[in-house]
């Protein structure tokens, strides 16, 4: 890389926030070569470009050939660094980013789940949660992590992991035997009716407890009985408090299950989800096409618009479409979202097509009412339009002031949940597959197509 052109870089990162978020950087056509997270942006992606900087030695050949190849480099800011490396792993799944080595398969961040419904509930770490009839902590950054903090929990609540069907009052636990969890005195045993209903659920509820409380105190008291321990040469029980510390203080990085949602950890009957969404808007019947669409730019530049299109509750994939928005100037989401509609939807107003059942804006009541005002501007009105707003998950339907709260578990706001996803993946896998630097700024030719994975199978 010559001078002039690392220049260049280290004059864009100078313009980086020191936030956590996610670096893209990119080679001379525009593709993506490698996404990474960072605490702080402009800290770590200034650290490949330093003077000081061994590579070769940090990183490994691979990424020290892929820095002189770098062009460009364009960032997302997040709000955490939970959400930073959440975001970095879908895009990755998305984009597969040729010096990317890890995170590229289809698995998802784990979970701890509590069962809810069981007389005698059991936790376990899961990729798959349950849809419903059950308590969830996560996601959580490190399998191996959790599966530690798992066992060293289990030393102190008793909890069973079994997956044993347990009723109260069921008289052939009496004759039942525990297994090895029982005998080291990690499990309370409520299979062998060891432990009665009322004393186990104390357990568990302890636990609940524990994982939505910060966890200071147990960790001042553990930090306490490790040095005693040393200080009076048990160095074997100080190595093993030592771990189970470790293993404590791992659970605080974590994500929360309503803010840091991965679709692909859940499983919606579509059905189900289309005939509830059906009875809360007072459809006549259930909606059968929806589609739904997202705004997105990076640092308010090359704004586009996404929308995606649902069949039946499933993802029919040559609706999808795309939009380089190209009437707006800077950050106005309400006039991108008019200027999607308008191009969308003119041919519907015109009586060419049929609108969907079901329109879906990525949004509040502020995006509603901008997509509503593009509507009022068409001769034929579509039958129903509605937003939902991330951060709370409410729903607000065209004509009603009061937005509508569904529980977490519903069937209709996890299909909205799907959609709305799906619509933000969409858009920014539009971004990162735009492949000339016309497109951020500059001049150049096209790059090859991306690959693409196979859609995973249920």
């Amino acid at each position: 890389m010559d001078q002039v052109q690392l220049d260049k870089i280290r004059a864009r990162i100078a313009t980086f926030p020191k936030t956590p978020g996610v670096y893209l950087m990119k080679d001379r056509d525009g593709r993506v070569l490698y996404i990474g997270k960072a605490k702080d942006l402009r800290a770590r992606v200034s650290s490949y470009f330093q003077p000081s900087a061994d590579l070769l030695n940090t990183r490994g050949p691979d990424i020290a050939r892929m820095v002189e190849s770098v062009d460009g480099i364009d960032f997302l800011e997040c709000e955490s660094e939970v959400d930073a490396i959440i975001k970095e792993s879908r895009l990755i799944k998305d984009v597969q980013p040729p010096h990317n080595a890890m995170l590229k398969d289809d698995k998802t961040f784990p979970y701890i789940e509590v069962t809810t419904r069981d007389d005698f509930p059991g936790v376990y770490v899961t990729r798959s949660p349950r849809l419903t009839g059950s308590k969830l902590y996560g996601p959580f950054l490190s399998v191996t992590a959790i599966r530690d903090a798992m066992n060293a929990l289990q030393k102190v609540f008793k909890f069973r992991t079994c997956e044993l069907d347990i009723r109260d009052g069921d008289e052939s636990r009496r004759f039942f035997r525990p297994c090895l969890l029982h005998a080291i005195n990690q499990c309370t045993a409520p299979c062998a009716d060891l432990v009665t209903k009322g004393a186990y659920r104390k357990d568990v509820d302890r636990l609940k407890n524990f994982m939505a409380s910060k966890r200071t105190a147990l960790i001042r008291e553990m930090k306490r009985e490790m040095v005693e321990a040393s200080e009076e040469l048990r160095f074997e029980e100080a190595a093993t408090l030592r771990d189970r510390l470790k293993a404590i203080e791992s659970l605080s990085i974590s994500g929360n299950p309503g803010e840091h949602i991965q679709p692909e950890a859940f499983f919606v009957d579509p059905a189900k989800g289309l005939e509830k969404l059906g009875e809360i808007l007072a459809l006549e019947s259930p909606p059968r096409s929806m589609e739904c669409m997202d705004i997105a730019h990076l640092q308010g530049e090359a704004t586009v618009g996404s929308l995606i299109c649902f069949i039946d509750g499933k993802p029919f994939k040559p609706g999808y479409r795309k939009f380089k928005i190209k009437t707006v100037e800077g950050i106005d989401d309400y006039a991108s979202i008019r200027e999607v509609i308008a191009r969308r939807y003119r041919y519907a107003a015109d009586g060419e097509e049929l609108y969907p059942d079901v329109i879906l804006i990525d949004g509040g009541l502020g995006q509603l009412h901008a997509g509503m005002e593009a509507f009022s501007a068409m001769d034929v009105r579509p039958p129903m339009v509605i937003s939902i707003a991330k951060r709370e998950e409410e729903i607000f339907v065209q004509a009603k002031s009061a937005p509508i709260r569904l529980p977490r578990n519903n069937p209709a706001l996890k299909l909205l949940q799907a959609m709305r996803d799906e619509a933000h993946r969409f858009a920014q896998h539009y971004h990162h597959t735009l492949r000339t630097k016309s497109t951020f700024g500059g001049g150049g030719g096209s790059a090859p197509p991306p690959r693409r994975r196979n859609p995973r199978r249920r």
